[in-house]
């Protein structure tokens, strides 16, 4: 970690600095939570290094929420084991309150429970320390543009999760009598959300923008009262558009 995170001129000539930039042209503003200092403090330096806004750090749970109330970072690099309050539970309230916020956990715990219940509480992904700091940058450009990010070979096993979970209780679907109605392109971006595929591949799939992606899926998880893309993951597997 120290070499690969500390080597700054070279990050500099790999790292196309539009990597922390979002779709407005403005820096994506970041949060870092980690309670070992030197590890917090290595990872908000890269990614500062690669365009990002550093908004704040913390060391603990409840200084993480504190100062992600103050500061609404777009993204939060979220470890597990925090004194105070763990980090599920911090991602729990978190995204519970700021529906705009998105949550990539950093671990360097590969557990599969570990895993799910980071995606349970709201997490929108999953990295290993182990991974470089190209890797981690480009996590946290995904995450902010909503795409689901996991270390290779957690992908199925959060899909197979969803398809567990798919026996719960979830919101009447589109066309049940008092169910709110998709639309065609709708209908079609859920289906292949269902299947996996990220933001990007669903807009290469359908000829269309990742903005309009974006957008189809806000529209979808409104129509339809859910708060995040693993309900809506969930609603989409329990009525079987994933094998559609």
């Amino acid at each position: 970690m120290t070499e690969r995170m500390t080597d700054r001129a070279d990050l500099s000539a790999r790292t196309d600095r539009k990597t922390g930039t979002a779709d407005t042209g403005h820096p994506i503003r970041v949060m870092v939570v980690d309670d070992h200092p030197m590890w917090r403090d290595a990872v908000a330096r890269d990614l500062e290094a690669s365009g990002f806004d550093v908004v704040a750090t913390a060391g603990d749970g409840p200084q993480a929420v504190r100062r992600a109330q103050a500061t609404t970072p777009q993204v939060m690099v979220l470890d597990l084991n925090l004194p105070g309050m763990p980090g599920v539970q911090v991602c729990k309230e978190l995204v519970g309150s700021h529906p705009g916020l998105r949550v990539l956990v950093l671990s360097a715990s590969g557990e599969h429970a570990d895993v799910l219940e980071a995606v349970k509480s709201g997490a929108t992904g999953y990295l290993l320390k182990s991974a470089s700091t190209q890797d981690l940058t480009d996590a946290v450009r995904r995450t902010a543009a909503g795409d689901p990010v996991f270390t290779p070979g957690l992908a199925g096993l959060v899909l197979g999760e969803y398809r567990r979970l798919a026996s719960d209780p979830v919101p009447a679907a589109s066309g049940e009598p008092g169910a709110p109605r998709l639309t065609d392109r709708e209908t079609e971006v859920l289906r292949l959300v269902a299947k996996g595929l990220s933001y990007k591949q669903i807009a290469e799939r359908l000829v269309i923008s990742h903005r309009t992606v974006q957008n189809h899926v806000q529209n979808t998880l409104g129509k339809l009262q859910l708060h995040n893309r693993v309900e809506l993951v969930r609603y989409a597997i329990e009525r079987g558009l994933d094998d559609a």
